[in-house]
């Protein structure tokens, strides 16, 4: 992977991320046990599913590096406190959203019936709300954090350009749009009117 131009990466990640959400929502209705009414019960799943990204980041993100670190002549690193911090507090913030996007899936699917409404009416917002939020928070916490190399308490405010607001109104009217292109969906499914009922014949008495 090595050779791979850095669009590539680009792709990789987008679909990585973007296919996260509804897999492992998926995979955590299939660990959960199943209610009397046939629905997902418990977070019994939902742990499960923690589990096993746990056993996915030890296999992509412990063994691989370790096996690369051991056997490759450019692969050495130097072990600093600062860099050993941040690196873990980094894992720390995925492994946090990886959870926390778990059991937003349960809690919009819990609330949904709680409401009397479709299971996927809130579960559906969960994934354009994140990915309009995250990289608003990436370029804020940008504006204000310049950490240097050896001193990773450098704070100082950039003014920003134009492209900043505009791109948080565009990731805004994005979102809404959206998430009112599934409501226009959902109150579609209502399908075309039933027809009237058709009043049954009167039987004429028998003489």
């Amino acid at each position: 992977m090595s050779n791979m131009p850095w669009w590539g990466y680009v792709i990789l990640a987008g679909l990585a991320w973007g296919t996260y959400v509804p897999i492992i929502f998926y995979g955590g209705t299939e660990l959960s046990p199943v209610g009397p009414t046939g629905r997902p019960v418990g977070v019994g799943g939902r742990l499960a599913s923690i589990l096993c990204v746990g056993v996915a980041y030890f296999f992509l993100a412990v063994l691989i590096p370790l096996a690369l670190m051991s056997t490759r002549a450019d692969a050495a690193a130097v072990w600093k406190t600062s860099g050993l911090v941040f690196a873990s507090l980094a894992g720390v913030a995925g492994a946090v959203g990886a959870i926390c996007v778990i059991f937003a899936s349960k809690a919009a699917v819990d609330q949904a019936l709680s409401d009397g409404v479709d299971p996927a009416t809130y579960r559906v917002f969960i994934a354009p709300l994140i990915f309009a939020l995250a990289p608003a928070v990436n370029t804020v916490l940008s504006l204000v954090w310049h950490p240097r190399p050896g001193d990773p308490w450098h704070f100082g405010f950039e003014v920003p350009g134009w492209k900043l607001p505009v791109g948080i109104l565009l990731v805004a009217v994005g979102t809404f749009l959206v998430l009112m292109s599934k409501e226009d969906l959902e109150a579609a499914k209502g399908g075309p009117p039933k027809p009237a009922p058709v009043p049954s014949e009167t039987v004429p008495p028998v003489r």
